[in-house]
């Protein structure tokens, strides 16, 4: 198949941009949300460029879905003297009762300057951030304990700022997901898409699932295996990966006429399995950046 150049980048990013510049000055800290599971490719170089020095606390979301040998390495590279960064589960929960402490930790100096001018109930502010589908309003709701936010599983959901206060004293600033103008790596626009920040209908599906199917093969055979009762992985050696997808349709009777193998089905099936969890804890981004 031919490989297709993934790019993105619709009108509202731009202004997206220019909310958050216009913005900045209204909060106390950033929370920039990544998906756990594309940890590098997940973090908009342009949000850096964006806030600049601002403190930040960095949230690795759907934690439960990524390699947990993964979420550990992650954290610790994330970690700086500005950059705080935890683990959570916007859907389940994990995590989030850390977030409260770990923003006053990071704001100490700031709420102790509040404290001596009178104004020691003054709630913080924090703008969040993140590429589209990361789960930014499930975390909202989270914290609001109501649901406050539309939150749906699919990119570009939220298309404009909202205030909205939580029961944990702090005030968030939500934005829509911004992507960035172009893909430096072609990996990061490929994971990108398999996670769902890059909406489906833009995309040639069985390519991105071809692009999974051979990640998974390369990184967690043993699971790809088991889930798809493939056997000893070995035997699949020769196959490109778009025929070891197509293996796949085949072991789950997905054929037409001819005894062929439904291709499209097959690609939205994995996708859609690899995106619920069903194959496993895996993490798509594993080496160090540069």
């Amino acid at each position: 198949m031919p490989s297709q150049v993934i790019q993105w980048f619709p009108g509202h990013m731009a202004k997206t941009r220019r909310l958050i510049s216009e913005n900045l000055k209204n909060v106390d800290i950033i929370i920039e949300i990544l998906d756990a599971r594309i940890p590098y490719s997940s973090r908009n170089p342009e949000i850096r460029k964006l806030v600049g020095d601002k403190p930040t606390l960095l949230l690795l979301n759907k934690a439960s879905l990524a390699d947990p040998a993964a979420n550990k390495y992650w954290v610790q590279h994330y970690t700086d003297d500005n950059t705080v960064c935890i683990l959570t589960d916007c859907i389940g929960g994990e995590g989030m009762k850390q977030l409260s402490p770990a923003i006053h930790e990071i704001l100490i100096e700031k709420v102790e300057r509040y404290k001596n001018k009178g104004m020691a109930g003054r709630k913080l502010r924090a703008m969040v951030l993140g590429v589209p589908n990361v789960g930014k309003s499930s975390l909202i709701n989270k914290l609001c304990g109501n649901k406050k936010a539309k939150v749906e599983n699919r990119p570009g959901v939220t298309v404009d700022k909202q205030w909205v206060a939580t029961n944990v004293g702090i005030d968030l600033l939500d934005m829509p997901g911004i992507l960035w103008p172009k893909f430096e790596e072609k990996t990061v626009g490929e994971n990108l898409a398999i996670t769902g920040a890059i909406k489906d209908d833009i995309l040639d599906i069985e390519e991105i699932a071809m692009i999974l199917c051979g990640r998974l093969r390369r990184l967690y055979p043993q699971m790809l295996s088991e889930r798809y009762k493939l056997g000893e992985m070995s035997q699949y050696d020769e196959l490109s990966d778009y025929d070891l997808m197509l293996a796949i349709g085949k072991k789950r009777g997905f054929l037409i006429s001819g005894g062929e193998v439904h291709s499209e089905r097959t690609a939205n099936m994995l996708l859609d399995e690899y995106r619920a969890g069903k194959i496993g804890r895996v993490t798509l981004d594993v080496r160090r950046p540069d």
